[in-house]
């Protein structure tokens, strides 16, 4: 009788603790996906990559554990399924090859217990596009000179050795400066990368995981800097950090936090920054895409003149749309999916720590949010004024179209019920587009002043007019590139006019003598490619795999 008991209390003790390794191992599995994999992929609908529901059923764990530590190995040795899906997100997938066998598996174990989901329907009445810009970019023949002008410090052991995203110039010194998503903010003298500002040393919640777009996103210097010693940042926090001052549902899932904020220093001179910071705003996000990637001050804009001092800030819709929730990515009176102007020596706002410019669109309506300047982003990744004034915004799409639009005080570019100058069925699948509707004036949509569609650019960079003087085959062209596979393009300025689309050409670059391209320079299937410019006007490109800053020279 006493061995039955102990049998059958031992059966249900070891019952017991597989269950609790199931669900500890499935709770790693829901961290590891979460760090790693939801910025690319969900379980409801395509993204970056394709959803997920179901992955189970269909593919082995075998194949998806190769795929996980590899992909590009996988789709050079021609599996049918891997180059299906290179062809159809036109991206390949960095390899996970760090993550331990056992971290493999606590992932696996969750994404196992996402069943599939029911496809989305869409309206049978409306006849997809499958191929929105059928026309290919030409290719000039341009090509432009560069050499190596330096080498950032790596901030990561893994591919990307550092995460080089934004390069300006000091207003005052007029001195360069280059920003790494994983906390660092380095001038450029003589050539030579200085650390200027480490943002996780001041912020104990700072974060620059999963990757992509978080972390210490943008800076912008006060044009009286030398003067005031006020510098802004925007960075990415882990969840619950601190009371939001833009949130939405509790039943919505916020998966970080961005923080907008104001920096004074004693000593504008000091090398590194020194100084203390206030908070101007946060911001809850539903996924840890597109956050507030983008901050600056017209650099136009002269003293006493209306714009002067005026903070622009780029804040993505997170994700909003392609976790279900459209709703909170078009809206007057949320923030998400929009430019806000504010000045942050004002205090109207309702939380009371920065200003809302009377001359803002919707900034005498109660009903809407005073600081959006525009609105209708899916991620207003990058911007830059013309020398004539034209305020241009780099949108990165969702599956079909990349754009340029130049914002003007209410610009609507309709995300995400639309997608460049083709419509989108938000309560649908995201990923399609469908012509215009009849009546689409009525709806008083901006469209975008240059487009392509993803057979020639996947994820644009955003760019600058070219104001130097030493490249005169580039006097009076807009260029820009796409990240990922690092083409270079140009439209002429004259041509980016509201209400057409500019023709859009492909340059090319040599280095050393020889024509190249960017991810043969840096041996990744992944360019992650910028552009940046100097004091002068000069341009810089440079790349995240390899820490590589070139400049383009005659």
């Amino acid at each position: 009788m006493y061995k039955i008991f102990f049998l059958l209390l031992f059966f249900i003790s070891q019952t017991v603790w597989a269950n609790l390794v199931d669900s500890t191992q499935i709770k790693l599995g829901k961290e590891l996906f979460e760090t790693n994999c939801a910025s690319c992929h969900s379980f409801i609908q395509d993204g970056i990559g394709p959803q997920l529901s179901g992955i189970s059923q269909i593919v082995n764990n075998e194949w998806i554990t190769k795929f996980i530590k590899n992909p590009q190995t996988v789709i050079d040795q021609k599996d049918a399924r891997a180059l299906a899906q290179f062809k159809k997100f036109k991206t390949v997938m960095p390899a996970f090859d760090y993550l331990e066998e056992a971290e493999i598996k606590s992932l696996l174990a969750f994404i196992g217990t996402k069943a599939a989901t029911k496809p989305i329907l869409v309206d049978e009445n409306l006849p997809e596009i499958l191929d929105p810009i059928p026309q290919k970019i030409p290719l000039s023949d341009l090509v432009i000179k560069m050499e190596l002008f330096t080498k950032i410090p790596y901030s990561s052991e893994t591919k990307l050795h550092t995460r080089i995203v934004k390069m300006d110039v000091h207003p005052n010194t007029k001195e360069s400066y280059i920003l790494d998503l994983n906390g660092k903010l380095y001038q450029l003298k003589d050539k030579q990368p200085i650390e200027y500002f480490n943002i996780a040393q001041y912020m104990p919640n700072f974060i620059n995981i999963p990757g992509l777009a978080t972390g210490f996103g943008s800076y912008a210097f006060h044009p009286d800097f030398m003067k005031n010693g006020l510098f802004y940042t925007a960075h990415s926090e882990k969840t619950g950090s601190a009371k939001a001052d833009f949130d939405y549902s509790d039943s919505i899932k916020v998966a970080l936090q961005w923080v907008v904020s104001e920096w004074k220093t004693d000593d504008p001179k000091a090398v590194p920054f020194v100084g203390k910071s206030r908070e101007l705003f946060r911001v809850n996000m539903v996924n840890q895409i597109h956050g507030v990637q983008e901050i600056a001050f017209n650099p136009n804009a002269r003293p006493n003149s209306a714009d002067y001092g005026l903070l622009y800030i780029g804040v993505g819709e997170g994700g909003a749309p392609e976790a279900r929730y459209p709703a909170l990515a078009h809206d007057k009176a949320k923030i998400w999916g929009t430019v806000l102007r504010i000045d942050p020596k004002g205090r109207n706002s309702k939380n009371g720590k920065y200003g809302i410019p009377p001359s803002n669109p919707f900034a005498k309506n109660k009903n809407y949010l005073g600081e959006i300047y525009a609105m209708g982003f899916r991620n207003p990744h990058r911007f830059s004024w013309t020398k004539g004034g034209k305020f241009l915004v780099s949108n990165i799409g969702q599956r079909q179209i990349e754009s340029v639009n130049l914002s003007v005080a209410g610009s609507d570019f309709g995300w995400p019920l639309r997608e460049g100058t083709f419509m989108l069925n938000p309560k649908g699948s995201i990923n399609k587009v469908y012509a215009l509707p009849a009546d689409d004036k009525k709806y008083n949509f901006s469209y975008p002043v240059i487009q392509l569609d993803h057979d020639e650019s996947n994820a644009i960079a955003g760019g600058f007019e070219y104001q130097g003087n030493d490249l005169p085959e580039l006097k009076g062209k807009y260029v820009f590139n796409s990240i990922l596979d690092g083409r270079l393009f140009y439209a002429n300025e004259a041509d980016l006019v509201n209400g057409k689309q500019a023709e859009v050409k492909e340059w090319k670059v040599s280095f050393n003598g020889n024509i190249v391209k960017f991810n043969d320079l840096t041996s990744s299937v992944r360019a992650d490619m910028r552009l940046g410019k100097d004091a002068k006007g000069q341009l810089y490109i440079f790349t995240k795999p390899d820490g590589n800053v070139y400049k383009l020279v005659k």
